[in-house]
């Protein structure tokens, strides 16, 4: 029996995909679940409709994040520390301050998102990976000044 997945079943498929199924396994499990439908020619018709649709929204968000991720390369934060001999920090610097001091700049990035390849602690300047959604990635510079 041909049925379209509403969500990820493991070890069947992706939500979207149309699959060969057992009859039993998608009336007893599937459907009464509401993991399921019937692939129906109406349901079908519908699922491509929907994917449309999805795809357009998908779209607009793709290039939303990457108007933000070109904003994020051309920006440039200051993260003020203390520091005490050879430029050597009290602390370090956290995401959550690089997190905040994006904020102040006017862009709200979560703190989780942004990736730190080493422990920054001492003053100067560095270039901090910005992880966004869909897969897009970007820079920004960083610059530690002292307090």
């Amino acid at each position: 029996m041909k049925v379209i997945l509403k969500v990820d079943v493991e070890g069947v498929g992706s939500a979207g995909d149309i699959v060969e199924v057992s009859p039993g396994y998608a009336r007893n499990y599937l459907i009464p679940r509401g993991l399921a439908l019937a692939a129906t020619s109406r349901n079908v018709k519908s699922l491509e409709k929907q994917k449309a649709e999805i795809m357009k929204k998908v779209d607009k968000e793709r290039k939303r994040i990457e108007a933000l991720a070109q904003r994020l390369a051309q920006t440039k934060v200051v993260v003020t520390k203390q520091a005490g001999e050879k430029g050597r920090l009290f602390g370090s610097v956290t995401t959550r301050d690089i997190a905040d001091a994006l904020a102040r700049e006017g862009i709200e990035i979560d703190r989780k998102k942004i990736v730190l390849e080493e422990t920054i602690k001492t003053l100067g300047s560095y270039q901090v990976k910005v992880k966004l959604p869909l897969g897009i990635e970007s820079q920004v510079q960083v610059e530690v000044t002292e307090a």
